[in-house]
């Protein structure tokens, strides 16, 4: 990895875009002030800027050079921000506007990923417009008996939720729709869930969490202290590595780049199953990328640093 941790001035007036209007705002919060300390650490004039409270024109007026996009879920992660910054000639880091479109929307996610051959658990998609609550016993049927309720457009395991039976679906189904009008419901893929983080167009070393939690949720993941990480994750050379590969290849399937997250199922047959992409993961004291990055000998400040070093290039460069 290039990374140009004494030419800080490169950078120039760099602002962390944080907070946000999303579900994920207080999440956001928490990854954009680590970002951003991170940062003033190592030299770099950077900024917190809150969408939320600011117009983005102010990036313009106040003569920024380039902005670290922390915000998490709609608004900072679908590529209506990202496309934002292109109209203002502003560098970002990560990926670029359909890359981000999408990883946030797990449908077309998992479309591109069947386009491709790569693994990913059988779904079926419920529009909030026709769905009807009778659907529930064949849907079960059709996808093995037991499923994962996702609405489509929602990060940090929001809305989610796993249902063995007709009354468990429906009342999943009705929860992932305050969340968003499409919700996906697929096969529940029963074996341990592994992360892999990409960095500057690598796999880092995979990472393995275990919870008391019925699944990997939003309590397992920010407020718990039962969650498990193994990392690195215990698997055999020849598995970690194809586990990478396939990280990277769904990663670059779905348009990625600079930096991000693949999330997959390892069912009990041994085979991975994608579950999806992030183009904007967590930055906080309990986040995933910065557990990976250090098993790679990477600091946190150089994490960062990577990361931002990325928005000198052209997206998809």
């Amino acid at each position: 990895m290039n990374l140009s941790l004494s030419n800080v001035e490169a950078y120039g007036k760099v602002a962390v875009l944080l907070g946000g209007d999303s579900a994920e705002r207080e999440v956001s919060l928490a990854s954009g002030h680590a970002v951003l300390t991170a940062l003033l650490q190592a030299g770099v004039d950077a900024h917190p800027f809150d969408p939320s409270s600011r117009s983005i024109y102010e990036l313009v007026s106040e003569k920024f050079d380039r902005a670290f996009i922390i915000l998490h879920g709609r608004g900072g992660e679908d590529g209506v921000l990202q496309g934002a910054l292109e109209q203002l000639k502003i560098p970002y880091t990560g990926s670029g506007v359909l890359g981000s479109a999408l990883a946030m929307d797990k449908i077309y996610s998992k479309l591109v990923w069947s386009a491709r051959d790569l693994p990913t658990a059988d779904y079926r998609v419920l529009d909030k417009q026709t769905y009807q609550s009778a659907e529930c016993e064949q849907i079960l049927k059709d996808l093995g008996g037991v499923v994962m309720v996702k609405p489509s457009n929602e990060g940090s395991s929001l809305g989610m939720a796993r249902a063995e039976n007709s009354p468990q679906l429906a009342r999943a189904v009705q929860n992932a729709f305050e969340y968003d009008d499409n919700v996906l419901v697929e096969t529940y893929i029963d074996g341990p869930e592994y992360t892999v983080a990409i960095l500057d167009g690598q796999a880092l070393p995979s990472i393995r969490m275990t919870s008391p939690n019925v699944f990997y949720d939003y309590d397992a993941k920010y407020k718990t202290d039962t969650t498990q990480y193994f990392c690195p994750s215990g698997l055999p050379l020849a598995e970690e590595q194809q586990l990478g590969q396939l990280a990277l290849t769904a990663f670059e399937a779905l348009s990625g780049s600079g930096w991000g997250r693949i999330d997959v199922m390892r069912h009990q047959n041994g085979t991975f199953y994608l579950l999806e992409s992030n183009t904007v993961p967590g930055m906080t004291t309990k986040s995933l990328v910065p557990k990976a990055a250090k098993q790679a000998g990477l600091s946190f400040e150089e994490l960062v640093l990577t990361i931002l070093e990325e928005s000198l290039k052209p997206h998809g460069k």
